[in-house]
């Protein structure tokens, strides 16, 4: 005999922080750190799609309904717009690894208190070593397995996310944001 049966849902792959990362930018279209306004309307017309495509068989046509439903699960602070946190319980991500990150920098105390620790020559930057070494305590912390490559990977993803101008190292400012 078969169990309950669940309502149907899209079944998707675990992504990579690095695809996550692609993801985001594809959507947050204005770099603001949000999705919001069109950029909101446009995924949740593509992640209709994919869904459609997958199968999964949408019981209401109105879009607006749909949206209004989804963001009332979704935007946890019901700003009306989706953060990178929101996203990544949306998406699937490899261990939640961006959460992992935000999630241990949350507050300003906190914050400062890991970029002093990690700015370990006083430079008033944190370089990509530091940073690898940042991201190796986190997942310790984390109790999240990890190998040379997956760490290389993060530290890559996470200068992607916020060196803003390109020179290999995070500023006060961009790792602030």
């Amino acid at each position: 005999m078969a169990g309950p049966q669940q309502a149907p849902h899209l079944h998707l792959a675990e992504l990579t922080a690095s695809q996550f990362l692609d993801i985001w930018r594809h959507f947050d279209a204005d770099g603001n750190g949000y999705i919001e306004g069109k950029e909101l309307e446009n995924f949740f017309q593509e992640l209709e799609n994919a869904r459609k495509g997958a199968g999964v068989d949408s019981k209401k046509d109105n879009l607006g309904d749909k949206m209004k439903e989804f963001m009332h699960k979704y935007d946890k602070n019901a700003d009306g717009k989706i953060e990178m946190a929101e996203l990544a319980q949306i998406l699937p991500t490899e261990e939640n690894f961006l959460l992992c990150f935000r999630q241990h920098v949350g507050s300003s105390s906190e914050f400062m208190e890991a970029w002093r620790r990690y700015d370990t020559d006083r430079s008033g930057y944190i370089e990509a070593n530091e940073l690898k070494g940042f991201l190796s305590d986190l997942l310790k912390k984390a109790n999240r397995p990890y190998d040379e490559p997956k760490l290389q990977e993060y530290t890559q993803t996470i200068l992607r996310m916020f060196d803003m101008n390109g020179d290999g190292k995070l500023g006060l400012s961009e790792m602030s944001r």
